[in-house]
This record gives C-alpha cells, structure tokens and sequence, in this order.
C-alpha cells in the first residue's frame, strides 16, 4: 500500500509545484515583459492617480456623461445576507442575468429603459446594448450607434454644439482588431475622460 501512496503523493506535490507555482509564475513574468500595461490591468491613469481600467466598465449616471450598458451584477444586501441587490459594474462579482428572454422582469426593465431613452432622443431608433446587460455584467464598451445616441444629451447638459461632441465620439470609435476581429466599439471611460478633458480646455 505505501508503494501506491507514496508516488501518488509525490505527484500531487509535483504537479502543484509545477501548475499551481511554476507555470503561473512563468506566464506572469513573460506576461510583463512583453505586455506589461495590459498586465498590470490595462489601468487609467490621470494626474497620477488610478481612474480605472480599460477592461471594466463603471457606473455613469449624471446627464453630462455618456452612460455604459447596463449591468446585472449583485452584491449581498447588507440588511439580509440571504438576498442581493444591484451594484452595477462590482467586479469582484462578475455575472450576467440568469433571466430568459420571456422573463417579465427582465423585458418589464428593458421596457423601462427603453422609454427613459426614447424620452432623452426621440428621433433616434435606441441602440440594443443601451438596453441590454453582457454576460460579464462588466462590459467598458459601447457600439457607436449608443455613443451617438447620447450625443444630444450630453451635449445639451455640457452646453457644447453637437457636432462637436459627435466628433470626439468619432476620435474615440476603434475598430476592429487587425480588421477583422470583434466589432467597432467605444471605450466608456476614455470618452468621459476626454469629454471631461474637452471642457477643461
């Protein structure tokens, strides 16, 4: 019998050393080397101080912002730790709705949301990442259709003429990668940090 044990603990402690240790370490330390900002977590700095991240979106709610998708992520209520509540963009709690597509709750809040846009832009079709969550809950991008979108509104709480607005969504579209992958998207939060920028200046 210990000639069955002791090489089988020989190989949990190897193979933990080498996946859990080792290899981690390794995959780090190239990591840095060669891409060391998306590796300290793609960070965005201002006066040098931390924003946020390129990689995860944050909760914009005041008119003079553009506003990101939504978000189903939850934290325990701290009244009754047997329920959650919404905290948009927790990252530490990444998760999309568990809610289907006939769920009433869920088309009675894009209902809801859908209204509140249309009120903000009624001559504009509202784009359907305004109005739905992604699987992560932590989305930072938006199509262009929902930057442009919000133009009007942003534009008129900031006192800017539209068109330029509308331009420093253009500047803040990126494209594809290499031309092909994904879809054209706007950062959230560099557009903010711009607009915010736009307005110091």
């Amino acid at each position: 019998m210990l000639k069955q044990i002791r090489p089988a603990l020989l190989m949990i402690v190897g193979f933990t050393v080498i996946t859990g240790i080792a290899y981690p370490l390794a995959i780090t330390g190239i990591a840095e080397l060669v891409f060391p900002h998306q590796a300290a977590g793609s960070l965005i700095v201002r006066d040098g101080k931390v924003v946020g991240s390129e990689l995860i979106g944050q909760s914009f709610a005041e008119d003079k912002y553009f506003h990101g998708r939504p978000s189903a992520t939850t934290e325990p209520d701290p009244k009754d730790p047997a329920k959650t509540i919404a905290v948009p963009y927790v990252a530490d709690n990444s998760a999309g709705s568990n809610l289907g597509p006939t769920a009433k709750a869920l088309v009675d809040r894009v209902k809801d949301d859908a209204g509140k846009l249309k009120a903000q832009n009624p001559t504009a079709p509202v784009p359907v990442d305004l109005v739905t969550t992604s699987a992560s809950g932590l989305d930072p991008d938006i199509t262009p259709a929902g930057a442009l979108f919000q133009v009007p509104r942003v534009a008129k709480a900031r006192g800017l003429a539209e068109d330029r607005v509308r331009r420093l969504v253009e500047d803040h579209t990126e494209g594809r990668f290499l031309g092909i992958l994904g879809e054209p998207h706007v950062n959230v939060l560099k557009l903010n940090l711009a607009l915010d920028a736009l307005a110091k200046g």
